[in-house]
C-alpha cells in the first residue's frame, strides 16, 4: 500500500513559489532527508526545485523561525541539531495543545471535512488488515498527515500553526530513532479512533483519545532512548 502526505490545501489559493519551496524543505527537514547539520546550499536547492534563489531565500528565513534551520554570519545556513532534551517541552505543550484541536475539530467538522477524516480513519484501518509492514518513514509521513488533517480542521489558525510547528519537533525527534522503535504501525493505527470520534463530534473522548496519543508519543521515544 502506497503512502503519501494528503494535499490539506485544496481549497485555499494557488501557493506561491516562496511558500510552496517552504513546504518542500520543512518536510525534508522534518522527515531528516536533510540531515540536522548539514549545509544549506540556497543555489542547489533552486535548481532541485526548479524555482529561483528568492523564493528559497524567503523559505529559509521562515524555517529559521522554525527552528529547523540556523544561520551564522560567513559560515551559511545549516539544518538544526536535534535535540533529545526538548521531548519534555514539546511534550508538554502538545499536552495541552492536541487535545484542544481533537476537540475543536470534533465540534467544528463539516460534511466534506468529515468526509475526509472517514476516508483517512478506513485506509489506516485497510493498513492495519493487510498485514503489510510499510516503510517506517513512509509511515511517519501519514502521521504528519493526520496531525495536520485535524489541525486544519479545529477551524482555528493560529492553533494550527502552533500544533504544526511543535509536530515537526516531535516528529523530527521521532525519526532520529526510528530505527531502534521496533514497529510504529500502532501509533499509526490510533489514529483510527481518534478521527472517527472527531467525525462522529464527540469532542470529550476525541480530546482524552488525542492527549493519549501525545503521551504514548513521549513514552515510546523515552524507552528507545
Amino acid at each position: 500500500m502506497s503512502l503519501e502526505l494528503i494535499p490539506l490545501d485544496t481549497a485555499r489559493e494557488p501557493l506561491s513559489l516562496a511558500e510552496q519551496a517552504y513546504r518542500e524543505l520543512r518536510d525534508r527537514l522534518i522527515m531528516l532527508e536533510i540531515r540536522p547539520g548539514d549545509p544549506i546550499n540556497d543555489g542547489q536547492l533552486a535548481a532541485e526545485l526548479g524555482i529561483g534563489r528568492t523564493p528559497v531565500r524567503e523559505a529559509l528565513k521562515r524555517l529559521e523561525t522554525d527552528h529547523l534551520v540556523i544561520s551564522y554570519p560567513r559560515r551559511g545556513t545549516f539544518a538544526t541539531i536535534v535535540d533529545i532534551t526538548e521531548l519534555a517541552d514539546v511534550s508538554e505543550l502538545r499536552q495541552l495543545l492536541e487535545p484542544l484541536a481533537a476537540r475543536k475539530a470534533a465540534r467544528n467538522t463539516s460534511p466534506v471535512v468529515k468526509a475526509e477524516l472517514d476516508s483517512v480513519a478506513r485506509t489506516i484501518e485497510e493498513l492495519a488488515a493487510s498485514g503489510d509492514k510499510p516503510d517506517k518513514k513512509a509511515l511517519m509521513r501519514y502521521d504528519l498527515t493526520v496531525h495536520r488533517l485535524i489541525y486544519k480542521a479545529s477551524g482555528n489558525r493560529h492553533l494550527e500553526d502552533s500544533l504544526i510547528r511543535y509536530d515537526n519537533l516531535a516528529t523530527r525527534i521521532w525519526c532520529l530513532v526510528l530505527d531502534k522503535v521496533p514497529s510504529v504501525t500502532g501509533h499509526i493505527t490510533e489514529h483510527v479512533q481518534l478521527l472517527d470520534a472527531i467525525a462522529a463530534g464527540e469532542e470529550e473522548l476525541a480530546a482524552r483519545l488525542a492527549l493519549a496519543h501525545v503521551t504514548s508519543f513521549e513514552k515510546t521515544i523515552r524507552t528507545v532512548l
